[in-house]
């Protein structure tokens, strides 16, 4: 029996915290279990062959996952506020699985030109071998230029807001709203957002988020998934991961549970820092912009005010003109409490030099400069601002 807690009367951290749960009544563990499984035995030949919903309900495998993976896929679809969730094992395979889902050859699907890397050589790559053609299109466009980018085989509006790197925030119920009255499907990767945006109220079918990220929070886990708020979506997406074998180990599925009961304070702390230190950077003279759409003034400050109810602590610095790539890497070997790294969303800071790393193939930006990506964790604020302080000297020194 689900707990009375966990409904939508509740606010976000008390949903979260018992949502996936047996509930508060009831002899049992706090905590569900981990099942761990590859046979799963039948009664007799009848109970094998009966009913006609294995492959959506009633797993007859392991690789259909068990209680395990369905507490988790319910916390996340409670998280996005969906009704169905498929996690697969990795956010990169929930890219993936979600695009096979949705397109075949002979297909159109159009991108922001400000994808995350993966996936745009996931569709430059296997897509196009497979006959899918990819446009890719400047991630700030309004609905009358969408408009003119469909296709009649258009079947699929890719959305990432906000941008990988850049940080562009999308207008996505404009958007969306033209992809649909052409037929298309608005698959959308909401990692950046996780529950401060909700995809399913602005129009989004599918919505992806790497579970790695501020879920399970502690930088050791791989994990996707893929949320839908419609049981034909849902039917779409897991004959899909199940025809690819697209599983979630179980272990790391009870990990990703443990780590979303802390989620709701890591993210309030963590984003509230990450404000502190964008404010305290754009005071700097070496930096030219701070590109995280919480701050005010920064690019999309105003969609991301309509549409979001928070932000993470992800965020990215172009630093002025005149700074070259080479003093911007000395800065950032001279950083004391933040590791070079990629990924994100753990309870460590993180710095990832982006110079020369970004790809644009639809005229929508120089950014070729030196610039940086910051992920803030649970160190101390002012700690934080002391260490970037003293680098900023290395950086003078180049």
């Amino acid at each position: 029996m689900p707990d009375s807690h966990s409904s939508k009367g509740d606010r976000f951290a008390t949903r979260l915290s018992h949502a996936g749960r047996a509930g508060t009544k009831v002899r049992a563990f706090v905590n569900p279990p981990v099942h761990r499984g590859s046979t799963m035995l039948h009664v007799d030949c009848a109970d094998r062959f009966a009913g006609g919903n294995q492959l959506l309900q009633d797993p007859m495998y392991g690789v259909m996952g068990n209680s395990t993976h369905h507490a988790l896929e319910n916390v996340i679809a409670e998280v996005e506020g969906g009704t169905h969730c498929q996690v697969v094992s990795s956010g990169l395979s929930a890219v993936t699985t979600a695009m096979l889902a949705y397109l075949k050859s002979g297909e159109h699907c159009l991108m922001p030109d400000s994808v995350y890397g993966p996936t745009r050589i996931f569709a430059d790559g296997m897509l196009r071998g497979l006959g899918i053609e990819t446009t890719y299109y400047d991630p700030v466009i309004d609905a009358a230029g969408l408009q003119g980018l469909m296709r009649p085989n258009t079947t699929v509006l890719y959305l990432e807001s906000p941008g990988s790197h850049t940080f562009e925030v999308q207008d996505v119920p404009a958007l969306a709203a033209v992809a649909h009255q052409h037929g298309a499907k608005v698959l959308m990767d909401n990692t950046w957002g996780i529950h401060h945006f909700q995809p399913f109220a602005f129009g989004v079918d599918a919505s992806i988020q790497a579970l790695t990220k501020y879920p399970v929070g502690h930088s050791d886990v791989l994990l996707g998934s893929i949320t839908v708020a419609d049981p034909a979506e849902w039917h779409r997406v897991r004959l899909a991961a199940l025809a690819l074998g697209q599983y979630a180990s179980p272990d790391d599925c009870w990990l990703c549970l443990r780590g979303l009961r802390t989620m709701s304070v890591r993210l309030a702390q963590q984003s509230a820092s990450a404000l502190a230190v964008a404010e305290w950077l754009q005071t700097r003279p070496e930096v030219k912009q701070v590109l995280f759409p919480a701050l005010p003034g920064a690019p999309g400050h105003e969609l991301w005010k309509r549409d979001f109810t928070g932000a993470c602590s992800l965020f990215g610095v172009v630093f002025t003109p005149d700074i070259a790539v080479t003093a911007t890497h000395a800065m950032i070997d001279a950083l004391r409490l933040f590791g070079i790294g990629a990924s994100w969303g753990g309870f460590e800071s993180l710095v990832l030099p982006t110079s020369g790393y970004l790809v644009r193939t639809a005229d929508t930006g120089d950014f070729g400069g030196a610039a940086a990506r910051f992920h803030i964790g649970l160190e101390d604020t002012a700690d934080l601002i002391a260490d970037l302080d003293q680098a900023f000297t290395a950086l003078h020194e180049r």
